[in-house]
């Protein structure tokens, strides 16, 4: 199937504007960028400065960042931030729609922006060097192969409290949020879409990360 052709676009867009829009309380935006590498789908990332305070520094990521009062919306705040970490202007028509919105930690709420940024290679980037440190892609290909998925399980205090995904096998791993931001686009984006559920081996790709509530 053509992830990025007209028909499954509009198909996308259809489904997405079934999704209930967020409060404007707490609430940040990321962008969940497309694109097409030497005609291949793919995904767009940031690696995020090593630079940057907070437990994040380094980490994958979509752009994106809290709302700021001139936002009219999330996709204003989601087209912002693209703007200001990687330099460039993504028009508001490439927004395919808004995804069902995560919550972090903290209680905010993290709403995902899908959008078809097309061809990688014309796209003239100006990362801001204290956000950013890189800029890759995934291609399709390579995040719908199993053995380049695995899990995060974590607890609270001694018990058991969740499985997020993790994709891996690339340069970097990407997990935590954006693995689920990135889950949920590609159930989306590439239908149907399930991965397997058992488990892949630990030695493969398991990442076990506890933390204390």
């Amino acid at each position: 199937m053509d992830c990025l052709s007209l028909e499954n676009e509009a198909r996308c867009r259809q489904k997405l504007a079934q999704t209930q829009g967020t409060n404007r309380g707490r609430w940040a935006a990321i962008l969940v960028s497309l694109c097409s590498v030497e005609g291949e789908p793919a995904f767009l990332f940031t690696l995020r400065s090593s630079t940057l305070r907070g437990k994040h520094k380094g980490d994958v990521s979509f752009a994106g960042g809290k709302g700021d009062p001139s936002d009219r919306d999330v996709v204003a705040t989601a087209l912002r931030e693209a703007q200001e970490e990687l330099g460039i202007n993504v028009l508001a028509e490439r927004v395919w729609g808004v995804m069902k919105p995560l919550r972090d930690k903290s209680g905010m709420m993290i709403v995902p922006v899908l959008a078809n940024l097309g061809p990688f290679e014309e796209l003239a980037f100006k990362p801001n060097p204290e956000e950013v440190d890189e800029i890759f892609t995934l291609s399709l290909s390579h995040l719908c192969n199993p053995q380049n998925r695995g899990y995060t399980n974590f607890r609270t205090g001694e018990k058991y409290g969740y499985t997020l995904p993790v994709f891996c096998n690339g340069k970097y791993r990407v997990w935590g949020l954006t693995a689920v931001a990135l889950d949920q686009s590609l159930k989306l984006v590439v239908p149907p879409f399930s991965f397997p559920s058992v488990r892949l081996p630990e030695s493969f790709c398991h990442f076990d990360l506890f933390f204390v509530s």
